[in-house]
């Protein structure tokens, strides 16, 4: 009889992906056997799956729910397209992101191990575990984010390709979630990189201004200053959010559009944050 020791336990909740008590007791009726370990939890339906964990996962779906108080955003990935279109793999990625939005995890990690709030007997990572075994394929859920609704402000959602690239941008002023998804459209065509100059780090700037650097180099000393200005200015143009053309109006930028929106209504609107996210990437 082998003994059961913590690390035989995340070995087989490593290659298993089942939660580390119904390891534990998997390793303790194999009497520390993991190999017949593996075999009981498969048999109870838990780890049919533990072949397919390593397999490449390059498709899937990003779902946004929205509740009073959270956006939460799920990114789950899977190995075929096929299987991002099944019902089943749906109904997944939307329980996951109604878990995030109602429980408000730290982190992706602590959420995969927190119990299943419908079926407390397994956790979300168990439940991930339990769909590889219905459906046959490698299942991810690569990543979560909650985007909480301060007082005075606004979320818009855009969902584009059926779910395969989400964006989310917030603005300062309260009712204002069909602006926001204007915005959150332009995100999802330009790709922004940062929200506004004041956003990008100090280090970022610099590598820039080294580049363009490298690019006048043989110019009159005079000169060069103001061609490197003029090289930066045009990457904040091109990087940061407020900074674009607005796509539907390209004789203003994001940030203009938004403020002489935010007048006509009376209001004091800017952009304050976005999320851009594409499937795999």
């Amino acid at each position: 009889m082998t003994q059961v020791t913590p690390a035989l336990i995340k070995e087989l909740r490593d290659r298993t992906g089942v939660g580390m008590a119904k390891c534990k007791e998997a390793l303790d009726e194999a009497k520390g056997d993991i190999d017949t370990a593996i075999e009981i939890l498969r048999k109870a339906g838990m780890a049919s799956g533990v072949k397919k964990q390593g397999r490449e996962t390059k498709e899937g779906a990003i779902v946004a729910k929205d509740t009073q108080s959270f956006v939460a955003l799920v990114e789950i990935n899977a190995e075929t397209d096929f299987v991002a279109q099944n019902e089943k793999f749906k109904q997944f990625c939307i329980q996951v992101a109604e878990e995030v939005a109602s429980t408000h995890p730290a982190s992706l990690e602590a959420f995969l191990h927190q119990p299943y709030s419908k079926d407390k007997s397994i956790t979300i990572d168990q439940l991930r575990s339990l769909l590889i075994q219905t459906i046959g394929e490698n299942i991810q859920i690569r990543r979560i984010q909650l985007m909480k609704k301060e007082p005075g402000t606004s979320i818009g959602i855009y969902s584009h390709m059926g779910g395969k690239l989400l964006t989310a941008v917030q603005l300062k002023g309260a009712g204002e979630e069909e602006l926001a998804k204007a915005v959150a459209m332009h995100v999802a065509a330009a790709s922004p990189e940062f929200l506004s100059p004041e956003k990008i780090a100090p280090e970022v700037i610099t590598k820039e201004r080294e580049i363009a650097r490298e690019q006048v180099a043989g110019k009159p000393a005079h000169i060069m200053d103001k061609i490197i200005d003029g090289k930066i200015n045009a990457f904040f143009d091109q990087a940061c959010l407020t900074r674009q053309k607005y796509i539907r109006d390209d004789s203003v930028s994001v940030g203009e559009f938004v403020k002489r929106e935010g007048k006509t209504r009376g209001k004091d609107v800017e952009v304050i944050g976005f999320v851009r996210w594409a499937v795999a990437q």
